[in-house]
């Protein structure tokens, strides 16, 4: 398939993941950040779609110079399932973060491994454990602590329905942990960030075609963000890729929290963002309750990504 992720890798190939992964964490807290001022911009689906068109640009051009090759039928059908996925879960998310904080968002998102456990034993058959029940509740109690904070707080609405829209967004996102694990292993890095972007852009061309009409192409000054956006999505989804064929999950999940602290300072410099106690505490619980699982797991706790798309 063009991949060398077949091949078991060496001892000394687990710095240089870790440090790849760190990249691969910052560049998506980034993107996030783009993807949200070019959404305010734009609107959400011109600023999908145009970031779509220009991440399969990038990825055909890498697919031709590094001479990939086709995906087999069965990978190709797993490629289409996970972006059609991966489209619907990053609506709902970029939906999201233009009405609530960067932080804020990424926090409730924490909880799709969590869900992963469930949707894995109703996919794959597998046994949940006490340990891991007990830490999916106090996840949960970490999504009640920031929604109690937003409730309490600065009540608004607009904001709640967006923390309505990352918690059903982190369920599409445990589907997509599972699909990810078995996408890694079957295709390389720049085939999986291709194929993501193709088969986002060809859910949202038929959404353009019977729902939305044809998108608006943006003024000069907005196409920066758009490629700017293209590019650390489709960099971050390989960096990761690349980084989760080399080292075991479990020893990368804890980089991958670090998400919350870039969307923090992003969020803060960017839009002026403020972080509030509940919003850490409940984060925190969150995370707690992700470690707690992947320890009563299996040797290979589900992965988990910083951002949604």
């Amino acid at each position: 398939m063009g991949s060398d992720t077949d091949r078991a890798p060496p001892a000394t190939a687990f710095p240089l993941a870790f440090a790849v992964c760190c990249v691969g964490v910052a560049l998506f807290s980034v993107m996030d950040a783009a993807m949200k001022g070019l959404s305010l911009s734009i609107g959400l689906f011109n600023a999908l779609f145009w970031r779509a068109v220009a991440g399969s640009l990038l990825g055909l051009v890498l697919m031709l110079l590094t001479r990939q090759r086709w995906p087999g039928r069965a990978v190709l059908r797993l490629h289409m399932l996970r972006g059609t996925v991966v489209a619907v879960m990053a609506s709902l998310f970029f939906w999201a973060i233009m009405r609530m904080p960067l932080a804020e968002a990424i926090a409730l998102s924490f909880i799709a491994p969590l869900v992963a456990l469930y949707l894995a034993a109703l996919l794959l058959k597998e046994r949940i454990g006490r340990q891991a029940i007990g830490a999916s509740l106090l996840g949960l109690v970490g999504v009640a602590v920031i929604l109690s904070g937003r409730v309490r707080g600065d009540y608004d609405a607009d904001a709640l329905l967006g923390a309505g829209a990352v918690l059903v967004s982190a369920v599409l996102f445990a589907w997509n942990l599972i699909l990810q694990r078995q996408q890694a292993q079957l295709a390389s890095p720049i085939e999986v960030a291709f194929f993501q972007h193709v088969v986002m852009l060809g859910v949202f061309v038929l959404f353009a075609a019977l729902v939305q009409g044809m998108p608006v192409v943006p003024a000069a000054p907005s196409w920066a963000l758009v490629v700017l956006a293209a590019t650390l999505a489709f960099t971050s989804l390989a960096a990761l890729a690349w980084a989760y064929a080399r080292a075991e999950a479990q020893v990368l999940i804890p980089v991958e929290y670090s998400a919350f602290l870039w969307a923090a300072i992003i969020g803060w410099l960017a839009f002026g963002e403020r972080l509030t106690l509940t919003t850490v505490v409940g984060a925190l619980l969150i995370v707690l309750g992700c470690l707690i699982a992947s320890r009563a797991g299996s040797a290979e706790p589900p992965h988990v990504e910083p951002s949604v798309a």
